[in-house]
């Protein structure tokens, strides 16, 4: 059988499976793309000759075990072949944290313009899990220095090979805390994906994302427990001018409702995403007392 074959075969496996999709694709040509090409080691620009050869019979068995374990036990393509990719850029991915998604990608690959008026100096990713977007915007800004924290030292760990993996252990450092309760400096940008997910959500969620830590999905108060405590606390680690930009998903509505006074900036994305808002060092500490 042929790689394309086999592609063509499982994607019509897993349409008949009923996966659910939400780490890297939305549909099943993808996700067999996906799995197939990260077992192999492939390179998605790979040519005709290339995807038309035919598999060898260990590749076959490896295969096969992996589309397996994709719909008897729901496992997301990303830890079956231990790779996500994220703003154009591949991180090692495990169960220590979640698979690396969010719309923010599309903020950094532009720069963060127009929200940003210069390139920071010092960026924070709060909730790093895989380092994902800490990364990223080193990648995005070459001078700048970025701090990845996060309160599960598995996560850090896995932060820390992915920092090694993109030669950034220079500029960028993993360090634990509670939120910012090990900081003692002040950042130009903030940007944050905490756990938003109430324990009552996470309990419909399809079981793709149960094998991820529930640590990095769940959040108290339907959700919004940990986003409060970033809000009251980032204007002390922002600079005068600094900015705060926060992954809320699906909790936005509640999280809007809450604080209606307070001037929450909701981002829209041209590839699609929700539920992340931006606010300034000085509104933040101008409504500091409505973040409750």
């Amino acid at each position: 059988m042929t790689i394309t074959e086999f592609i063509r075969e499982t994607a019509a496996r897993f349409e008949t499976a009923e996966l659910f999709y939400g780490h890297g694709t939305d549909n099943a040509d993808d996700e067999a793309v996906y799995l197939i090409y990260g077992s192999l080691g492939l390179d998605y620009a790979a040519g005709q000759e290339t995807i038309n050869r035919e598999l060898t019979n260990r590749e076959l068995a490896l295969l096969e075990e992996r589309v397996e374990r994709r719909i008897e036990e729901r496992i997301p393509v990303a830890y079956l072949v231990n790779e996500a990719w994220f703003c154009g850029l591949p991180f090692f991915s495990d169960p220590r944290a979640l698979i690396p998604r969010s719309p923010i990608a599309e903020l950094i690959a532009n720069g963060f313009q127009p929200l940003l008026e210069q390139a920071p100096d010092s960026i924070l990713d709060m909730c790093t899990g895989s380092g994902c977007i800490g990364i990223a915007c080193a990648v995005a800004f070459p001078n700048a220095q970025v701090d990845l924290v996060d309160i599960s030292e598995d996560c850090l760990a896995l932060a820390r090979e992915n920092i090694g993996r993109h030669g950034a252990s220079e500029r960028v450092s993993a360090v634990q805390s509670d939120l910012f309760e090990n900081l003692q400096r002040k950042y130009d940008l903030i940007v944050a994906n905490p756990p938003y997910v109430s324990g009552e959500e996470i309990a419909e969620l399809p079981a793709e994302y149960l094998h991820e830590p529930r640590l990095g999905l769940e959040s108290a108060e339907q959700g919004l427990q940990i986003p409060l405590r970033i809000l009251q606390q980032a204007a002390d680690y922002l600079d005068d001018d600094g900015l705060l930009i926060m992954e809320v998903g699906y909790s936005w509505e509640q999280l809007q409702s809450r604080l209606a006074d307070v001037p929450l900036l909701w981002l829209e994305f041209e590839s699609g995403g929700d539920g992340v808002m931006a606010i300034t060092a000085s509104e933040l500490v101008k409504f500091r007392e409505m973040l409750i």
